[in-house]
C-alpha cells in the first residue's frame, strides 16, 4: 500500500487490527428510473409543462428531471417571516392554484454577506453557493428517483453554519441527486431562520413566547411538511432520517430534544457537531432585553422591532451580544450569541439524552467527526515546520497551563505524528463527539455508531488533511462533484461507496452494517468502538482515549 494511502492511524503509530476489505457497491443494484425519450436520443435534462409535476397540500409544483432524478427546488413550507411574522413561530404558506415552478433554490436566510468571498482559498475550496437573501426563506428542496408509491426512505439535510450562517445548498457536496440515485432514497434540504432573527428570546420583553427557538421551529415545520407531503414524491413519512454537519449536527441533537419534533423523524446523524444543552434561559432573556435597549425600544414594542430592516436588526442584535459579554462570562457561557434556548417549553431545559423514557431514546444516532477539523497549516505552509515546543505555545490561549501536558499526551498517543499534525489533532479533538455518544448510550436504548474520518485529500501539498466538512461529500456519494474537497477519481470514490452504502443502510434500518464498511459495532462507553474512515477503513476501540484524558 502506498504511503499516501496508508490508514491514517497507522501512519501516526497507532495500531489498528482488522483492516477492511473493499465490498461491492450497493449502487450496482439500484437502477435509475426510466424516462421516456426518442430512440437514440441522449438527452439528460427534461423540463416542460407536463414534466415532473407533484401535489403538495398547498398546491401543485413543477420541477425537472435531470439524469433520471426528479428535482424540485425552493418549495415553500412556510410563509414569509418578515414584518408581523418576525420572531413568531412559522406560519403556513398561502396556497396557490396554478402549478408553481420549483426550478431554482429558495432565498438564503438573512445573514451578513459582506466579504463572504474575501478569502480566495476558502472561496476556491468551498465555492459557496448563495442567491438572494431575504426573510422569505422557508423553502425546501427534494430529489427523488420517481413520483410513485414506492415509499422510499427519506433523508433530510440540515446545513452547518453555527445557527448563524449557511443555506441548504451552500456547497455542491450538499446536493442530493447522486445519493438519491445511489441508494434509491428521497433527499430533502432546507433553509430556515438563522442568528438573531431565529433565536432572539424576547419573552422577558413581552414578546412572543417562542421567539428564542423559531429557527428550530422552522425545521420542525419542514419535517411536518415532509410528513404530510413526501408520499407524493415517492417517500415514506414513517422512515425519515435527519442529518446535519457542524452547526447542523447541533441542530440534529436539539431536534431530538424538542417536544414538537416527536414522531417526525426516526434516525439521526450528527457530523462534526453536537450539543447536549440549549442556551441558558436567563442569559437569553437578558440578551433579548438588551436588544430592545440597543434598539431604543421599551418592552412590549415588539411591533416596532419587527419593522426594522433585517440587516440593521442584525447589527443591533450583535451590539447587544458585545454588551452582554461580562454576563456571559458570569454564567460560564463560552460564546454568547443566538442559538436554541433551553426554555423548557420548546426545547428541553435538562441535559439532552438524560431521560430513558424520552422519545429520543428509541432513535438510533450516528456520530462522526474528522481528524483535523481545524487544521492550522491549511493556508500557511510555514506552519508545516513547527516544533512541539512551538505547538505548546500556540495552544496556550485556549488550554492555558495544561498546554504542555496536552501536547505530550497526544505525542505519546500518536508517536509518528509530526508536530503540525499533533496541533491539528488537539484543536480538532473529538471530546464533544464522545461526550454526546456517552450521554446517549448511558441512558437510552437505541444504538449509537461512532466514526472518525481521517481521509486526506491530495490537494494544497497535502496541507488540507481531514478537514472540517470534507466527509460530507463522501456520505452523500458526491466526491466527483466536490472536486476541491477530494481531487476526484477512484481513490475518494472507493471510500465514498463504502460510506454512502453504510449510511444508506442506516437510513433504511438504523444499522449501517452491510453497506461496505467493516463490521461496525455499536458504541459503548467501556470500549469506545470507533470506525476509522480512511482508504482502509477499520473499527478500533477509542483510539485517542489516552490523549483526551489530558483535556479534562
Amino acid at each position: 500500500m502506498k504511503a499516501s494511502r496508508r490508514n491514517f492511524l497507522q501512519s501516526l503509530g497507532v495500531g489498528v487490527a482488522g483492516l477492511g476489505v473493499s465490498q461491492p457497491s450497493i449502487a450496482s443494484g439500484v437502477q435509475p428510473p426510466k424516462v421516456a425519450k426518442p430512440a437514440g436520443d441522449e438527452q439528460i435534462l427534461f423540463v416542460g409543462d407536463n414534466v415532473a409535476i407533484a401535489n403538495t397540500e398547498y398546491g401543485k409544483v413543477r420541477g425537472f428531471i435531470l439524469r433520471g432524478i426528479h428535482q424540485f427546488l425552493g418549495i415553500p413550507y412556510g410563509a414569509d417571516t418578515s414584518g408581523k411574522n418576525r420572531f413568531m413561530p412559522p406560519q403556513k404558506p398561502t396556497p396557490w392554484t396554478d402549478i408553481r415552478p420549483t426550478l431554482w433554490w429558495g432565498n438564503s436566510a438573512p445573514q451578513i454577506m459582506e466579504k463572504r468571498y474575501a478569502n480566495p482559498y476558502a472561496s476556491f475550496v468551498d465555492h459557496w453557493n448563495y442567491d438572494d437573501v431575504s426573510e422569505d426563506c422557508l423553502k425546501l428542496n427534494v430529489w427523488t428517483p420517481a413520483l410513485d408509491s414506492q415509499k422510499r426512505p427519506v433523508v433530510v439535510w440540515l446545513h452547518g453554519g453555527g445557527f448563524v450562517n449557511g443555506n441548504g445548498i451552500e456547497q455542491d457536496g450538499y446536493h442530493g441527486e447522486n445519493l438519491s440515485r445511489f441508494g434509491n432514497v428521497v433527499f430533502c434540504s432546507l433553509n430556515h431562520r438563522l442568528g438573531s432573527l431565529g433565536y432572539t428570546d424576547l419573552k422577558a420583553a413581552d414578546g412572543p413566547e417562542a421567539s428564542g427557538n423559531v429557527g428550530n421551529l422552522d425545521m420542525v415545520a419542514a419535517l411536518e411538511w415532509v410528513k404530510n407531503n413526501i408520499t407524493n414524491f415517492g417517500g415514506d413519512p414513517n422512515n425519515v432520517t435527519i442529518i446535519g454537519q457542524s452547526g447542523g449536527g447541533a441542530k440534529v441533537t436539539t431536534l431530538m430534544n424538542m417536544p414538537s419534533a416527536k414522531g417526525l423523524f426516526h434516525k439521526a446523524v450528527a457530523l462534526s457537531g453536537s450539543s447536549l444543552a440549549g442556551v441558558n434561559k436567563d442569559y437569553a432573556e437578558k440578551l433579548g432585553l438588551k436588544v430592545m435597549e440597543e434598539a431604543g425600544l421599551k418592552p412590549g414594542e415588539i411591533d416596532k422591532l419587527q419593522q426594522i430592516p433585517w440587516r440593521q436588526y442584525i447589527d443591533i442584535a450583535n451590539r447587544a451580544v458585545e454588551k452582554m459579554a461580562d454576563e456571559a462570562k458570569r454564567l460560564n457561557i463560552q460564546r454568547g450569541g443566538y442559538s436554541p434556548v433551553a426554555d423548557g417549553t420548546y426545547l428541553n431545559d435538562k441535559s439532552f439524552f438524560s431521560d430513558p423514557n424520552h422519545f429520543s431514546a428509541s432513535i438510533p444516532l450516528m456520530i462522526c467527526s474528522t481528524f483535523h477539523e481545524q487544521n492550522p497549516s491549511r493556508t500557511d505552509a510555514a506552519l508545516e515546520k513547527i516544533t512541539l515546543a512551538e505547538v505548546k505555545e500556540k495552544i496556550k490561549p485556549r488550554f492555558g497551563d495544561k498546554s504542555g501536558d496536552i501536547v505530550e499526551a497526544y505525542a505519546r498517543n500518536f508517536p509518528k505524528a509530526r508536530p503540525i499534525e499533533i496541533w491539528a489533532l488537539i484543536v480538532s479533538n473529538r471530546k464533544n463527539a464522545v461526550a454526546a455518544a456517552d450521554a446517549k448510550v448511558s441512558q437510552q436504548k437505541a444504538p449509537v455508531y461512532v466514526a472518525w474520518f481521517g481521509w486526506q485529500p491530495p490537494l494544497f501539498d497535502g496541507r488540507m488533511r481531514a478537514f472540517h466538512c470534507d466527509d460530507i461529500c463522501f456520505w452523500f456519494y458526491n466526491t466527483d462533484l466536490m472536486l476541491t474537497h477530494t481531487g476526484g477519481g477512484k481513490r475518494p470514490r472507493a471510500l465514498s461507496e463504502k460510506m454512502a452504502g453504510s449510511f444508506i443502510n442506516f437510513v433504511k434500518t438504523g444499522n449501517p452494517n452491510g453497506g461496505g464498511l467493516p463490521t461496525w459495532k455499536p458504541y459503548t462507553t467501556q470500549n469506545g468502538e470507533t470506525m476509522i474512515l480512511d482508504d482502509a477503513p477499520a473499527l478500533t476501540n477509542d483510539p485517542d482515549r489516552e490523549a483526551r484524558k489530558a483535556l479534562v
